[in-house]
């Protein structure tokens, strides 16, 4: 059966190359990827999928969604299409679809056997706004019992984990003042901001070693010769369980609050979107990486272990999911480089997106034709979530 999903996909390999080129040619940004979404769509209801367009709150989401029979397991697809700002598809995102698409299309026309539902979703802004956590909070992913996904990189594996994030904005308010004339009179914003960021230094000894804090300055509040009547300050909190991550969240807040007590200002925090961590389900991975060593995948290494922030660990944090990458760029190659951007159309681009879409498939195969297979990836998901929300 496998081999019928490879020769079927080495058939129509051409288009998906086409297609891949067309949408690396046309970046698109941050929930205005019309032309990819558009073009993904046109196939997929072409080769037989229900579209629905515009959906969880995004103009250019979709969820495309084939069915045989009833009752069968139901089978998660998705792809990112969005490109970086000025630069171009220098993240590999424009393989993604036309993989994922034809991987899905590929299994719907060769497996009739058993019943299952194929449903591929479409989630923008990964780069920006991070699309798939407004999907989430707008009710997507609670349909599909697995979630896949393929990244181009510089090495055949899966990931074991990504760090949650929890970024915030905070403002303070204080009293502006002449600083050589009356400096007495004034509150100064700026004072209440290095406050915070010495108090998240004295923190770094008391938080555990896998805990990351970032933060910068925005705003200043002004030269050097006023009393700053408000300063503003990003911060970036990291860990890779989302439990604990949330404990280091309130010290943080506390830290804030004794700064304002210390200045005599007051503050405004504001939270932005939240990243989750992923909770790795090894059965998976390790279904995906076999399905690589069959179609001779390049540079097949052990799982990654250190990774930043991404919205597909918050679709994992409540769906089993793991992320196929392949490799198409030399070992050790960063993404969003000039390096990923000139191999954005190479053959070896094109090889990755074959080989995703033919792992990819035969993983569906493997968790379609062998229904305990799933129960087993379920089983580890609940179980690993469960020690993780208890063990921080």
């Amino acid at each position: 059966m496998k081999t019928d999903l490879f020769n079927h996909l080495d058939k129509v390999k051409e288009d998906m190359f086409k297609t891949a080129d067309y949408i690396f040619d046309n970046p698109e940004t941050d929930c205005k990827e019309y032309k990819a979404m558009e073009t993904l769509t046109d196939y997929l209801q072409k080769n037989g999928f229900k579209v629905e367009k515009g959906i969880g709150g995004i103009e250019t989401a979709f969820r495309a969604v084939y069915e045989n029979g009833s009752g069968g397991p139901s089978l998660g697809l998705l792809c990112e299409y969005d490109a970086l700002e000025n630069i171009g598809h220098a993240c590999g995102h424009h393989m993604q679809g036309p993989a994922i698409c034809y991987a899905a299309s590929a299994f719907k026309e060769v497996y009739k056997d058993k019943p299952y539902k194929l449903v591929v979703y479409g989630t923008p802004a990964e780069e920006t706004t991070g699309g798939k956590i407004i999907m989430i909070e707008n009710g997507c992913f609670k349909d599909i019992d697995v979630a896949l996904m393929f990244h181009g990189g510089p090495t055949t594996t899966t990931d074991i984990k990504c760090m949650a994030l929890s970024p915030f904005k905070v403002i303070f308010h204080g009293k502006g003042a002449h600083a050589a004339i009356q400096p007495e009179s004034g509150r100064s914003a700026l004072d209440a901001l290095l406050l915070v960021f010495n108090g998240i230094e004295f923190l770094r000894e008391h938080v555990k070693e896998d805990t990351r804090m970032h933060y910068t300055i925005t705003d200043a509040g002004g030269p050097d010769n006023v009393v700053p009547s408000e300063a503003v300050g990003t911060f970036s909190l990291r860990s890779y369980n989302r439990s604990y991550l949330d404990t280091v969240v309130e010290r943080f807040k506390n830290i804030i609050k004794g700064a304002s007590l210390m200045t005599e200002t007051t503050y405004e925090i504001i939270p932005e979107r939240e990243f989750d961590s992923k909770i790795p389900v090894l059965k998976l991975n390790d279904l995906l990486m076999k399905n690589a060593e069959l179609v001779n995948a390049p540079t097949i290494r052990p799982p990654r272990e250190k990774t930043g922030s991404t919205d597909f660990g918050n679709v994992m944090y409540n769906v089993p999911g793991s992320c196929i990458r392949v490799a198409f760029v030399p070992e050790g190659t960063s993404p969003h480089s000039k390096e990923y951007l000139d191999a954005g159309k190479t053959e070896a681009a094109h090889k990755a997106a074959l080989l995703a879409s033919k792992i990819l498939s035969a993983t569906c195969y493997d968790l379609v034709s062998n229904e305990s297979i799933l129960e087993e990836i379920k089983e580890e998901f609940s179980k690993k979530k469960n020690e993780m929300e208890k063990n921080y």
